[in-house]
């Protein structure tokens, strides 16, 4: 019976060998698979989350460029609502120059006739002729004077004349002048907002390129995610059978335990009653036997009992003496400092340059006649508009803004007839420096020198402006 029972546990044990190894190699190899896609995964999801940072970001300069392009369009529209206004005094302005010069030709021609009727009823006998005709001395004065009276006042109002003419042309070449210059201003408003607008055409694509690339690696993720979802559910499967064989397993080891108890009980149980045979033959050599046992047994026990005279052995244990205490003395000689600070860092100073309205006025103007160069901040080799004061300012230690929108919230708010050399005056799309005469200087336009480039201008009210500002105090 007992080697029945060996033989079955041979092939029960045979049996757990050959599939145990397989499922849980199978496991292994799941585990592997899921740990790799588990990478992927997360290498897709940081692709996806630095693609929506770059699509944001892009989005944010979309934004800003759309918000220019609406500030350059509006200012486009103002300058072409000047630049009518302009065209209308220019109209006005001719027609003051038509009638201004009529009325010197007028006046010349009345003039010319007086003196011809004094030359052709006097000629150059007519002081003779006054002398013979007055009555007296007073009389001749008096006639005298008056001929003289009519002379001047023929020279002065021709005089007049000319003068109104002149100023009527100059007032129209004025205005000319500032048309052109708003005119300019305007083609740069224009180029600049071609600029923004190809720009602009230029980043909705490439945010639309986003959009696909990030649609790719969502999908790529999900099927992944997915991918993992089945290998999970695998692993299930694997342990529940894992599960299931082990349960099995300790059901048969069970089994065989019991089999094996049965079976030792059974020759127990034939040795009992091998022995039970031959009791009554041998039953005075038992007796003596049990004799013999209870000596020996007796003699044993007191040996043992002579070999626990000895010392306890936990009484060793009580000698232990506990280490002295360290005691920690404070170092009071070096001052604590926090692990997160940083070394102040040092102020930087203004340049150093005594600031003046009238000083500024005079280092701008110095650079009178360079170019204009839109986007440029160089005081020699290029600036526009708000470049050229931002770059002025910065020369005394001054910080102001780069455009000239922001340049109209810098110092201090002020009206015109509080102003003086040095103020800030600004337009709309336009700043300047104002010189304290009536006038400015600044960066005007792309055209050649005097029409535009860093120049001087004679009236600051060419154009409506939007605030005066006081950097200088």
């Amino acid at each position: 019976m007992k080697k029945r029972f060996l033989i079955l546990s041979l092939i029960f044990t045979m049996a757990m060998t050959q599939v145990v190894p397989v499922a849980a190699a199978r496991e292994d190899d799941v585990q592997a698979e899921k740990a790799e896609t588990q990478s992927k995964l997360s290498a897709a999801e940081s692709k996806e989350s630095e693609l929506e940072d770059q699509k944001n970001a892009l989005l944010n300069e979309i934004d800003s460029i759309d918000q220019n392009l609406v500030q350059v369009m509006a200012q486009i529209d103002i300058l072409n609502g000047e630049i009518t206004d302009k065209e209308s005094a220019i109209g006005q302005t001719k027609e003051d120059l038509a009638v201004a010069e009529a009325n010197r030709d007028k006046q010349y021609e009345d003039m010319k006739k007086r003196i011809q009727y004094l030359y052709e009823n006097g000629g150059s006998n007519a002081w003779a002729q006054m002398l013979l005709e007055s009555d007296s001395i007073t009389g001749l004065l008096s006639k005298a004077e008056y001929t003289e009276k009519m002379y001047q006042y023929d020279r002065d109002e021709l005089k007049k004349m000319k003068e109104t003419v002149q100023e009527v042309t100059d007032l129209g070449n004025q205005l000319a002048q500032e048309k052109a210059e708003l005119e300019e201003m305007k083609q740069a408003q224009e180029q600049q907002q071609a600029s923004l607008q190809s720009a602009l055409d230029e980043k909705k694509a490439t945010a639309s390129d986003y959009e696909t690339q990030i649609a790719n690696v969502r999908a790529q993720a999900d099927e992944y995610r997915s991918l993992i979802e089945q290998q999970n559910a695998e692993l299930q499967k694997i342990q529940e059978e894992k599960a299931r064989q082990a349960e099995e397993a300790k059901k048969a080891e069970e089994a065989r335990k019991a089999q094996e108890k049965a079976a030792q009980e059974a020759e127990q149980k034939a040795k009992d009653d091998a022995e039970e045979e031959g009791t009554g033959q041998n039953s005075t050599d038992v007796s003596s036997n049990d004799s013999n046992t209870n000596d020996n047994t007796d003699n044993g026990n007191e040996a043992t009992n002579d070999n626990n005279d000895g010392e306890d052995p936990e009484d060793n244990n009580n000698d232990v003496t506990p280490p002295a205490e360290e005691t920690n003395t404070p170092n009071y000689d070096e001052p604590e400092t926090p692990d997160n600070e940083e070394p102040e860092e040092e102020q930087g100073s203004d340049s150093g340059y005594s600031a003046s309205g009238q000083a500024v006025v005079d280092y701008a103007s110095q650079f009178i006649g360079n170019p204009y160069v839109w986007g440029g901040t160089s005081l020699t080799n290029g600036a526009d508009c708000s470049g050229f004061v931002q770059s002025v300012f910065s020369h005394f230690g001054y910080s102001l803004p780069r455009v000239s929108d922001d340049q109209a919230g810098a110092g201090r708010g002020i009206s015109y007839s509080e102003s003086r050399a040095g103020d800030i005056i600004v337009y709309s799309g336009h700043v300047a420096i104002l010189t304290g005469d009536g006038g400015i200087v600044h960066a005007s336009n792309s055209a050649p020198y005097p029409q535009g480039g860093i120049k001087y201008s004679s009236n600051a009210l060419y154009r409506p402006y939007i605030a005066i500002r006081r950097i200088v105090e």
